[in-house]
């Protein structure tokens, strides 16, 4: 069975390695442009969304496993460039559902005769995903929704995740280090993702949860589970209609308020994610409908995720301090929670945030504003110091899904307006303040401590240094290894002095010109090592991100065009 099932996966190797080529010929002809040598080329924005499509189309043939993939690229910044992301946000999980007589088998394995069961049940799907798929039925003479996992699915899913392992190495190839990490990062995140989405009693497990926490609210509905009706590989629920979140127009017709919907909508999600820890995790139009009575209906649970204390006290920080305004608390509420480097450039990422809450507030934006801040970000977003930590993309994938469904409903949607009136309900607003007012207390504390206890030791430190009885350790970090190159230069350049002198005075003072030749040729690979050791790496290979240096260079170059542009 194995060996089989290493079969199949190597058949499977070459098949995604041959429909994956195009691309990765491509990304070698970036780095070199001949594959083996010629100098790297840049890509533009066109390119990357050609690009893009054929990757889409890519995924799309490769069946499930890689359309849930391409799913989770679409949420990660941090490991593809915008316009990656603007085309796989388009990836729909729909595709044609397996044969009944496949599906009835899982059901009857699960629960038992599909006719003696169910009072009903209709053998045609009513909707079909890459891992499952969902039938109407009828039980006890109540109308009922099925879930049932698609047959094969988990041998192709470990076939994939295989695969997915055997071709990280060949794509790593073509990215930076910090590309790497997210890779890697993201295989992991993505395989435990997967399975458990295809973990029905999880699930469920979750489904019964998130509907406990809304059990006093008539605005949300989520379907109850049928009890003893539901396994590892089926799920069996209530049947709730409604109407697409995005068929603006019956909803219209209907007479309902999308304004309040959307703003519901909203308020639903800051409460899973900020107070219940728990949340729906794929807020897609497909899974939202309005009931009759205009509450919202989620469903689709497979995909949900939890939110520890440590995370929802910092989204609290960072929603907070964009209710205020306050862009330095906006950057230092994301890099506590580790979404960007430490050493990120504070002013570039500042006058993005500035614009993007401008916008968000549907303000107007001064053109060459605009422009400004698009040139210092041009052909860099993708290099932004820009990490997700463990679950966190499932949370700013549902933070963009659900905006998007709330604008959808209401084109003048202030997502701003909502988060802040809902925080100030809440009390979190004020919660903050008093936690300001706390740690301003404590820095006064912490001060007049350090007036006592500062002047004793300073006072012995200085007594030390007078009696010459002070030792000073000292840590020196090398990460770009300058002191290991500049070590070998000197070793390098030894060797060539004693080589280059042990021949000069071989060749005059020894009757034989072959041992001198032999000390000179001993010393030519020498040379050409301490030559190459300063060809190799002009300084310090590092790549900075947005330094004020950077951009200081920029502004004096397109300056110095703009003149002789005038001249």
């Amino acid at each position: 069975m194995v060996t089989l099932v290493n079969l199949r996966a190597y058949w499977r190797f070459f098949v995604v390695v041959y429909q994956f080529s195009p691309l990765i010929v491509a990304y070698a002809r970036d780095r070199r442009r001949f594959v083996l040598f010629g100098r790297s080329r840049n890509v533009d924005r066109a390119t990357q969304l050609e690009r893009a499509d054929l990757l889409l189309d890519s995924l799309l043939t490769l069946g499930p496993t890689f359309i849930k993939l391409g799913q989770l690229l679409s949420t990660r910044p941090d490991v593809l460039p915008p316009a990656y992301i603007d085309v796989l946000t388009r990836l729909q999980d729909e595709v044609p559902p397996a044969p009944w007589a496949d599906a009835r088998a899982v059901v009857e394995d699960e629960l038992g005769p599909v006719d003696e069961v169910f009072d009903d049940f209709d053998r045609d799907a009513i909707s079909g995903a890459s891992l499952g798929q969902v039938y109407r039925a009828t039980y006890e003479g109540e109308d009922v929704a099925v879930k049932v996992r698609r047959p094969g699915i988990e041998d192709l899913v470990d076939t994939d995740l295989r695969v997915i392992r055997w071709t990280l190495p060949v794509v790593v190839r073509f990215t930076g280090q910090a590309r790497a990490f997210s890779l890697e990062n993201l295989a992991d995140e993505f395989a435990r993702t997967i399975r458990q989405e295809m973990d029905y009693d999880r699930e469920l497990e979750l489904l019964t949860e998130i509907r406990s926490n809304f059990a006093d609210d008539d605005r949300v509905r989520i379907p109850a589970p049928v009890d003893g009706l539901s396994g590892a590989r089926v799920l069996t629920m209530e049947y709730v209609g409604g109407t697409k979140i995005s068929d603006v127009d019956v909803l219209d017709a209907t007479g309902l308020d999308r304004s309040r919907l959307a703003e519901v909508l909203q308020r639903i999600y800051m409460q899973m994610i900020l107070e219940d820890g728990v949340f729906h995790a794929d807020p897609h139009p497909g899974n939202l409908a309005i009931a009759d009575d205009g509450a919202i209906v989620l469903y689709d649970f497979g995909m949900s995720g939890r939110v520890d204390a440590f995370y929802r006290e910092k989204i609290i920080d960072f929603y907070i301090a964009v209710a205020n305004q306050d862009i330095d608390g906006i950057l230092d509420a994301m890099i506590e929670m580790g979404t960007l480097s430490p050493e990120v450039d504070r002013e570039v990422m500042g006058n993005v945030m500035e614009l993007a809450i401008a916008d968000v507030r549907g303000e107007e934006l001064e053109q060459y504003r605009v422009q400004q801040v698009i040139q210092q970000v041009e052909d860099t977003i993708y290099e932004f110091p820009l990490r997700l930590p463990r679950n966190f993309a499932l949370i700013l994938r549902v933070a963009t899904v659900v905006e998007g469904v709330c604008v959808t409903l209401d084109p003048d949607f202030d997502f701003i307006r909502v988060a802040t009136d809902f925080l100030t309900e809440r009390g979190y607003r004020e919660e903050g303040a008093r936690k300001v007012v706390e740690d301003v207390s404590e820095q006064f504390r912490r001060t007049g401590e350090s007036l006592v206890t500062v002047p004793p030791k300073l006072d012995e430190v200085l007594d030390r240094t007078r009696r010459e009885n002070l030792a000073v350790n000292v840590r020196l970090e090398d990460r770009n290894d300058v002191l290991e190159r500049l070590a070998k230069r000197i070793v390098y350049g030894l060797l060539v002095a004693v080589g280059v002198l042990s021949t000069t005075i071989l060749y005059s003072f020894s009757d034989s010109p072959v041992v001198a030749g032999v000390a000179g040729a001993l010393t030519i690979p020498v040379a050409v090592l301490l030559y190459l050791s300063f060809r190799k790496r002009r300084g310090i290979r590092a790549k900075p991100q947005f330094t004020r240096q950077k951009l200081r260079e920029r502004r004096e170059d397109r300056s110095v065009a703009s003149e002789r542009g005038d001249e």
